[in-house]
């Protein structure tokens, strides 16, 4: 994989100097950055090319050179919206740059279509009430809530489709038909969907016994569906293949939580010290998992499982459990605040 940042050259560089820079980088591109390294420009082998023509001297500047109106693109456009920019711009590269234009990636074409395939199971956790979300749930099962334009479902589904995982099982129970006429058996995004049916609630991990038996010997991904997040799903997989003692790994997020007083430290009558408004920070549970498949064998059909207590009893035993911070976003969507807010993000983050 290219570092991009080798492609990098200032306003006042030479000619000289970017002809170097666009050998050396081995992308075909070099990306023109201000002191602030906000993207204003990008030279290529045909704009090298123009300029010889044009008899433009290796001293001179490369502002003069280079194309000032770029096309660009934001970090939140997923893959296959990166590909179909590129492919109907024509374009070999596309310089990536976050919310103030600050360049932060370049992607090629090449890269983005050599897509790898992850034969990986995905269980996707569709089965509970959503009640502290009525009465929006009253009629329609939460992950069919809509964030934008499309349920929280679909997104979650494409952004795995993106990364290259293709075989889908939904745990559904609470108005699952509404689920299933969704999504049918997935044919239309070009991925395998089977769906596992609690008659009665499972907990967040019994639907595990419901799974199929002839499951590929692979680690499976079980996430909640009711979340929004930004996590490299594959960077997920290959955490737990290289952590490969552990029998299951955990994704958890920092969480802060502040006293809203002044905690005063006491040694009997004594006050030792006074913490005003002090912030704790946790880990806590993010609702997104890695498992091998040796431990679906412990669950057992029809009983009900709560993941937290199904992965603490693997704390003793051989291999344990990992945990997988992440620094993305990452939003649960469990009320009416979150749901907003999810809504609010939607176009920024997810392009939807």
């Amino acid at each position: 994989m290219f570092d991009w940042k080798k492609v990098l050259i200032k306003l006042d560089d030479s000619l000289e100097h970017a002809i170097k820079v666009l050998r050396e980088g081995g992308c075909r591109i070099t990306l023109v950055v201000d002191e602030c390294n906000k993207l204003v420009g990008t030279v290529t082998d045909g704009d090298i090319r123009r300029a010889l023509i044009n008899k433009i001297t290796m001293e001179s500047k490369i502002r003069v050179v280079m194309n000032a109106q770029p096309i660009k693109a934001t970090k939140s456009l997923s893959r296959k919206n990166l590909i179909s920019i590129m492919l109907k711009k024509d374009l070999l590269h596309l310089p990536i740059v976050d919310e103030e234009g600050v360049i932060c990636g370049l992607e090629t074409i090449q890269h983005l279509i050599k897509n790898s395939s992850h034969n990986n199971p995905v269980l996707l956790m569709a089965g509970g009430f959503g009640k502290r979300l009525h009465p929006l749930t009253n009629n329609i099962p939460k992950p069919m809530l809509k964030v934008g334009h499309k349920p929280i479902l679909e997104t979650i589904i494409n952004q795995f489709i993106d990364y290259g995982f293709h075989d889908f099982y939904i745990s559904t129970h609470y108005k699952s038909e509404l689920i299933r006429d969704y999504f049918k058996d997935g044919a239309q995004y070009g991925v395998s969907i089977q769906y596992v049916h609690e008659e009665k609630p499972l907990g967040t991990a019994g639907s595990l016994g419901l799974l199929p038996k002839n499951l590929p010997n692979l680690p499976i991904i079980m996430m909640n569906a009711d979340l929004l997040t930004k996590v490299d799903f594959k960077s997920l997989i290959d955490f737990h293949n290289n952590n490969n003692n552990a029998n299951a790994t955990m994704c958890v997020r920092e969480y802060d939580i502040e006293v809203p007083y002044g905690v005063v430290d006491i040694d009997g009558y004594s006050v030792r010290g006074i913490n005003e408004k002090p912030v704790h920070s946790f880990f806590v549970n993010a609702g997104i998992y890695v498992l091998n498949k040796k431990l679906l064998n412990k669950v057992t059909k029809e009983s009900y499982l709560d993941i937290t207590d199904f992965l603490e009893k693997e704390l003793d035993c051989s291999g344990g459990v990992n945990v997988f911070p992440l620094h993305e976003y990452w939003l649960d969507i469990g009320r009416i605040a979150e749901y907003e807010k999810a809504n609010q993000d939607a176009a920024t983050m997810f392009d939807l």
